[in-house]
């Protein structure tokens, strides 16, 4: 399963169906050929980052109707993200002919007979108003259909966008998940030394702290020793660092796998975040040397960086 980015752009069009082109006839001889009027939808995806699923959608008045339907598409398809729906429509003649159906017509006269009924004044509908009407009814039945199927086709093109920017966004993420195992391995042996460095230096603050005092004919040198190893002792037990390293590895561990399996990711990557952030502060914080300190900060931007890519995940 792909991991899917919350950044995209993606647009289709849809045409409504043309009907069809009047021809001549034996009662008009001369009558010429019609192009029926053609409609065209177009529909527009953009999204960004967001926490949750925000949907913004921008509808010509004709086809205001349509925008719980879009909804239900949108919320089918995509999870997370600021999502804008933008969709036009576009006629291709304005002045052309529709084909008027029986139907039509028969709902026309009926609806002019019972006006009459009770308007006798009323006057009759003219033959350009019979055609203006039946175009209008004719056209936004089809309209409908164009809008949605293009919609349909404009979620396919933005969830693939989406999938695209997610397979950068994961390449971007395993290299700062392989850069922090390796300033974890470099860390991990820095402990040991900087303990017997210390206890080195316990031993001789010690030995010269006996010899100032004249006391070092009192004090056995075995004695000596075992006061300086328990306070490296202590020393160690207060720098050890290989449990946030173990569990810095662990969490890594878990966000490559999450990475590799794809889906909904990004709410988990972010909590994974947050730990590896916090044991990277401790680990700067029990930093008994300058090299240490280094690799804790360098870790601490490398959390950061994944902390903004994270963001863009769904």
């Amino acid at each position: 399963m792909p991991v899917y980015s919350m950044t995209g752009y993606a647009s289709a069009t849809a045409g409504t169906p043309e009907a069809p082109a009047s021809t001549a006839n034996s009662d008009h001889p001369v009558a010429r050929p019609v192009t029926p009027a053609r409609t065209s939808v177009t529909v527009e995806l953009r999204s960004v980052n967001a926490r949750f699923l925000d949907l913004s959608l921008r509808l010509p008045d004709e086809l205001r109707a349509l925008e719980p339907a879009l909804r239900d598409l949108l919320t089918a398809s995509l999870r997370r993200g600021k999502v804008e729906l933008r969709l036009n429509a576009q006629t291709s003649s304005d002045t052309a002919w529709p084909q008027p159906q029986p139907e039509q017509l028969n709902r026309l006269s009926h609806v002019q007979s019972t006006i009459r009924g009770w308007m006798p004044t009323a006057r009759e509908l003219s033959i350009n108003e019979v055609l203006n009407w039946c175009k209008a009814g004719s056209v936004t039945e089809r309209l409908d259909e164009a809008a949605l199927d293009a919609a349909r086709n404009a979620i396919d093109g933005l969830r693939e966008a989406r999938a695209r920017e997610g397979q950068r966004l994961v390449d971007v993420l395993m290299d700062r998940v392989d850069r922090l195992r390796e300033l974890a391995a470099r860390a991990e042996p820095l402990v040991p030394a900087t303990v017997a460095r210390q206890q080195q230096k316990f031993l001789e603050r010690w030995r010269e702290a006996l010899e100032q005092a004249g006391a070092t004919q009192t004090v056995s040198r075995e004695a000596l020793q075992e006061r300086a190893l328990n306070e490296a002792a202590a020393f160690a037990i207060r720098i050890d660092v290989a449990e946030e390293l173990a569990r810095l590895r662990s969490h890594l561990d878990e966000m490559a796998r999450m990475l590799k399996a794809g889906g909904e990711v990004g709410k988990r990557l972010d909590f994974l975040i947050q730990e590896l952030l916090r044991e990277a502060n401790t680990l700067g914080s029990k930093a008994s040397s300058l090299e240490l300190t280094n690799i804790s900060l360098d870790m601490k931007v490398l959390i950061e960086q994944l902390r903004e890519q994270v963001q863009n995940i769904e």
